[in-house]
Formats: structure tokens, C-alpha cells, sequence
């Protein structure tokens, strides 16, 4: 595989990054966000392309003082199994650090992910209400929500 590029995307590149997420959006795996709010979030997110095009993108989106949340994790599906996740992961995770975050929390369908870099998983009723009335009350899945919720101190 050629070289990836890992940036810091812009307001332009809001909707690619929506094109690139739609199926995840439709099918319930991710929060559909406006471009509104994906451009006014902008700043947290790490994209990755390959020849000029995106090929996945998260976001580390801080709660509090100490907790940050790995949000929309997403990689296009032909380039999926081939560690673009992680890499991405390690990325958010270096810049939670760089923040000084204490932890650092996903929900997430795929738990074994999360566990290869030390997440582990809690009750989703320990979640902050502000995640709740902010984030989850959004989802086509609240209030019956299949998402596995884990934490890493970092």
C-alpha cells in the first residue's frame, strides 16, 4: 500500500469526511453529525488519505478536565483490516496525552479493538450525563443502546 497521510482537516474537507461516514451513519454504527457541528468540532479530528482522498478519520472530543471520548471512528471499507484503525487510534491517543487527559473513553461495537491498546470495559451507567443528553439521546438505537462503553487511563 502506498503512503498514508495523516492531517488535520479543515472546514472544506467536512463533506468528504460526511460522504466517506454515510453508510456508518445509515446503518446505526455512527452519530450523524451536520456539517455545522462537524465544521465547529473540526479541530478534533485526524484524518487519513491515500492519493488525495480520505480513507477514515476519528475524533477525540473532550468532556471534562481530565476525560476525552475516541468518536467517530471510521475507515472506508476497502481499506479496512489493514491497521488504519489503529493507527488512528494511536493518534487520538497521542494527542489525548499531549492535552495531559487523564482517560479516555469509546463506545464502540468492536471491543476487541479498544483492548489491544489497554481499554476496559465498563457499566455504560457510569457514563457522564452530559454524554448522555448530548450525544446518545441523538442515536436511531437510544434508549436501547448495543454499544460496548471502555475506558483507558492514560
Amino acid at each position: 500500500m502506498e503512503k498514508l497521510e495523516f492531517i488535520k482537516p479543515d472546514v472544506l474537507d467536512v463533506k468528504a469526511m460526511q460522504e466517506l461516514v454515510y453508510e456508518d451513519v445509515e446503518n446505526g454504527n455512527i452519530l450523524d453529525r451536520n456539517s455545522n457541528e462537524m465544521a465547529t468540532t473540526i479541530r478534533s479530528y485526524t484524518a487519513v488519505k491515500l492519493n488525495e482522498q480520505f480513507v477514515g478519520f476519528v475524533a477525540v472530543h473532550i468532556h471534562t478536565v481530565e476525560l476525552a471520548e475516541i468518536r467517530s471512528l471510521v475507515v472506508k471499507k476497502e481499506f479496512r483490516g489493514k491497521n488504519i484503525a489503529k493507527l488512528l487510534i494511536e493518534k487520538a491517543l497521542f494527542e489525548a496525552r499531549h492535552l495531559n487527559l487523564k482517560k479516555m473513553l469509546v463506545l464502540t461495537y468492536k471491543k476487541e479493538l479498544f483492548e489491544h491498546f489497554g481499554f476496559e470495559v465498563i457499566e455504560k451507567a457510569s457514563l457522564p450525563d452530559t454524554k448522555i443528553w448530548a450525544d446518545c439521546i441523538k442515536c436511531k438505537h437510544f434508549p436501547i443502546c448495543d454499544e460496548i462503553a471502555l475506558t483507558l487511563d492514560i
